[in-house]
């Protein structure tokens, strides 16, 4: 598939230290809508043959250089090939318009993942895993219910982006009245950036922080906005998205077929977070009516915030052992 001419950043721009158990460097692929993607891949240093792989991505608005990248190099050091990728239209990855979201597009760019590792010389084919974190935990289900390939997922500190749009943080605004007023505002700024040419950015994380912040904000601050985790690319830890790049999310659910996943999957959360609800949900709507329980494990880290699930946070709170476990098992 031809390639767009993407721009890649050679040094290491990281927010987290470079492993010397690994080699890592950069690649290219394309999915089914010939949108090229940028990817960190991660190799450990003393394997020989063919390894087990996994593609990870997430959080949503966030880019490779962060989290996603940290659970692919520290997965890498375990034995495991890997990629980080960011999305279609976000950091190093094509696309135009810049900064937008699409279920299936997104979902997509989860499958070009596997693409390449199915077809990458140093992985074995029957050992492919993916890794979900934050909305992309959403849309690794939505991608473990339509790919066939994949083995074994886990997903952690989720988000649903389709239900969080269509019925507000905590299901606040699950009302057709509310929705209606969201639809009706996007239409609108639609418009607005037609008569101006260009599209509206809707903003990151808030920045100053106000004394009167709900504690997820707090949370999302403190990691975004810091040397903890702030990057130049991340969407969070700037501009953030346009305002109207999130719109097809109001009605297009990801989750509808989660019971139907025969893969393994299991979900990670922790219980301070304020998303837990999504992860909780999401592990009783898989297991409903399924004929696929057994391979399927909600597990629940105690004192965890949102995103200690990124980086670890001060007590390194991400399972790595349990995840490689549980992928091992799967395969």
């Amino acid at each position: 598939m031809k390639k767009e001419d993407l721009a890649l950043v050679s040094a290491w721009d990281k927010t987290f230290a470079k492993s010397d158990k690994v080699t890592h460097s950069k690649v290219t692929f394309v999915n089914r809508y010939g949108i090229t993607l940028a990817a960190d891949m991660y190799v450990p240093k003393e394997a020989q043959g063919k390894l087990p792989a996994i593609a990870v991505c997430g959080p949503f608005g966030a880019v490779k250089e962060q989290c996603s990248g940290l659970y692919a190099q520290t997965m890498a050091e375990m034995g495991y090939l890997t990629i980080a990728f960011d999305p279609s239209f976000t950091g190093e990855s094509g696309g135009n318009v810049r900064y937008m979201a699409s279920p299936d597009i997104n979902t997509e760019d989860f499958m070009a993942a596997v693409d390449f590792l199915s077809l990458h010389e140093r992985v074995d084919a029957d050992k492919i895993a993916i890794i979900g974190i934050c909305g992309w935990g959403g849309m690794a289900l939505n991608t473990a219910a339509l790919d066939t390939r994949i083995k074994a997922t886990a997903v952690m500190t989720m988000y649903d982006m389709t239900r969080v749009n269509a019925k507000g943080y905590f299901d606040s605004e699950d009302s057709e009245e509310a929705r209606y007023q969201k639809k009706a505002a996007m239409c609108a700024q639609r418009l607005e950036d037609l008569k101006k040419g260009d599209y509206t950015l809707g903003g990151g994380v808030v920045d100053p922080l106000p004394e009167d912040a709900p504690y997820f904000v707090k949370d999302y601050y403190d990691y975004y906005k810091t040397d903890r985790g702030y990057h130049a690319r991340s969407l969070n830890s700037n501009g953030g998205w346009n305002i109207v790049g999130c719109e097809s999310f109001i009605n297009q659910p990801i989750l509808q077929y989660s019971n139907e996943i025969r893969s393994g999957v299991l979900i990670v959360h922790g219980d301070k977070a304020h998303s837990f609800y999504f992860g909780k949900d999401a592990y009783e709507n898989m297991v409903k009516d399924s004929k696929y329980t057994d391979n399927k494990e909600l597990f629940v880290i105690e004192g965890a915030s949102h995103t200690d699930l990124y980086d670890g946070g001060k007590d390194g709170v991400i399972p790595f052992d349990r995840i490689d476990a549980f992928f091992r098992k799967m395969f």
